[in-house]
């Protein structure tokens, strides 16, 4: 059957299972939402914005484990989304990205609305397309799902001109992808597996480093296995939060920049870090030249790119986690998991001389005893998704986690304004658990249009707004760093969030007390609607630990 290539699209994202899409329509992906309009299939959910399309497509890939699929149209549509992208190649998130383009014959001719995207694109994705032929189609989309879920995972832009969603053509999926130039490796060598065996038995004081891959590759129940079988204590990622369990005993803490005491001075006094699906990021190591001077590193990762990246690597293996530890599994089977007792109990130590802490006698509240409370009512219940900023470091400190997919938050870019749109699609994603996204009053504004789509589509996000009148992370920064120069982040002028919500259609609350702050959260769970919690908290808080710019993780300011 000949069919036009806005069919193909179609029938393509049928082929692949997606059946929810987010996107912005306009004129040179026009031909694709007519046909998205003659079939029902598949439910798009229109965004006020591209960029809240793409976030929403993250955030439903990050807490369903699917690719997520956004369509925008070419020019400005397409460079608003281009933030989305970003932020999707940095947390290796699997989306794709449809786009409109002029036709084939203006490409190059400054047409209205014409932009290079790919020429744009090439920096933040993992690989993009532009369509010539109507041909194509049908390989490029099976091509562009395999690359975006496969190997690291990543965000996948097709361009689309105009003119070849229109012409007709013969459409066969294919059920098999071939890609002679990209062959991820997934199996590890066994003899440097059986090398990093040999160094766990010999170490006294060894380490688990878990990073988001480990989250990617769904290999969190093989980790919790190993830490069992060897009694190795192990750290998270700000990304992997929720992998091991706020429960589980051999859990240390969030290692880096904030992370707690006990978890930086564990990665700086082990003798053996076991990286798992980590890339030893700034924001973790600190200083270089500092960091884990004592310790022999094995690095795990599909990515063979980041290893020796940044640290220099003992044992490396490159394969996918979930084959790697079961390989480890087998081989670790009758391990001594009494064998690093000591360790452990300096490990202890360290953890009730400085624990994560705040003062709780203060008259206002804090926003560490908000993010408590959320999981104290809520737990497993909830996932939870941040934008970013002091906010988003309190909820990675203080939320009990207890499973991967849990938390969603913007890791490499660090965008203000992901939260909301990233929490509708994990709603969308899963519709059982509260979608719960604790939000800066700075952040929150970035993408509030947002509030429209979640009440046309009755997609009840809670945004908790931990509000300080203050661009609180740069804020905090000014303080300790630049002798309080309170330079353009005061924000005293603000709307009224509870009228804001309700102009929307949703509902707002404005709470001051932890009491006020109960009643709101389960009322707005009970009314099942998107809502705006303005929460005032101390203007003053800091984010704490804290290890300074270029400096090394066992010099923390603790205080």
């Amino acid at each position: 059957m000949r069919i036009s290539g806005a069919r193909m699209v179609i029938e393509a994202l049928k082929a692949e299972n997606v059946y929810t899409v987010f996107g912005y329509p306009g004129g040179a992906i026009m031909n694709v939402y007519d046909e998205l309009y003659k079939q029902k299939d598949i439910k798009h959910i229109l965004t006020r914005h591209e960029q809240g399309a793409i976030h929403s497509a993250e955030g439903y890939a990050k807490v369903s484990g699917e690719v997520g699929v956004a369509i925008v149209t070419s020019g400005p549509g397409f460079t608003n989304a281009v933030t989305g992208l970003a932020n999707a190649y940095m947390d290796s998130t699997p989306i794709v990205v449809i786009s409109g383009q002029v036709p084939l014959s203006l490409i190059g001719t400054d047409a209205f609305q014409e932009i290079d995207a790919v020429g744009i694109s090439r920096a933040c994705t993992k690989h993009n397309y532009l369509i010539t032929k109507v041909s194509d189609i049908a390989r490029v989309f099976k091509e562009a799902f395999y690359i975006a879920r496969s190997g690291r995972p990543g965000p996948v832009h097709i361009d689309i001109p105009k003119d070849i969603t229109a012409q007709l053509g013969d459409f066969l999926y294919p059920d098999f992808v071939d890609i002679p130039t990209y062959r991820p490796i997934t199996r590890g060598n066994r003899e440097q597996l059986e090398k990093l065996i040999n160094a766990i038995e010999k170490s006294s004081r060894p380490l688990l480093y878990l990073g988001g891959g480990i989250v990617q590759s769904n290999s969190s129940g093989l980790i919790r296995q190993i830490a069992k079988l060897t009694g190795i204590p192990a750290v998270e990622t700000l990304m992997a939060r929720g992998v091991m369990g706020s429960e589980n005993p051999l859990l240390i803490s969030m290692v880096g920049m904030h992370g707690s005491y006990a978890a930086n001075m564990a990665m700086s006094e082990a003798d053996l870090i076991i990286s798992l699906g980590a890339r030893f990021d700034d924001r973790v190591t600190g200083k270089l030249s500092e960091f884990a001077k004592y310790a022999k590193v094995a690095h795990i990762d599909i990515d063979p790119s980041s290893i020796n990246k940044l640290v220099d690597v003992d044992y490396p293996v490159v394969g996918d986690l979930n084959f790697v530890l079961s390989e480890m599994v087998n081989l670790l089977k009758g391990f001594n998991s009494n064998k690093f007792i000591d360790w452990q109990k300096t490990i202890n130590k360290n953890d009730q001389l400085h624990p994560l802490n705040y003062d709780k006698s203060a008259f206002i509240l804090k926003p560490q005893e908000i993010i408590e409370r959320v999981g104290e009512l809520l737990r497993d219940r909830a996932n939870i998704s941040t934008d970013v900023g002091q906010h988003q470091m309190w909820s990675a400190q203080f939320y009990p986690f207890s499973r991967a997919r849990q938390f969603n938050t913007s890791g490499g870019l660090g965008t203000m304004g992901y939260g909301f749109p990233s929490a509708i699609g994990v709603k969308v994603a899963d519709q059982n658990r509260v979608s719960i996204n604790f939000t800066g009053d700075g952040s929150i504004l970035m993408n509030i249009q947002e509030l429209m789509t979640a009440v046309e589509y009755n997609i009840p996000v809670i945004n908790i707004i931990l509000n300080n009148n203050y661009l609180g992370m740069v804020r905090q920064w000014q303080t300790l760093f630049y002798d309080d120069r309170i330079s353009q982040t005061d924000l005293s002028m603000q709307p009224d969030f509870v009228k804001l919500a309700e102009s929307f259609g949703g509902i707002g609350y404005r709470v001051e007390t932890l009491e006020e702050f109960d009643k709101a959260l389960l009322d707005a769970i009970d009314k099942n609607i998107v809502a705006l919690i303005d929460v005032k908290i101390d203007r003053r808080e800091n984010v704490m630990p804290m290890v300074p710019a270029g400096g090394s993780l066992f010099n923390m300011m603790l205080k």
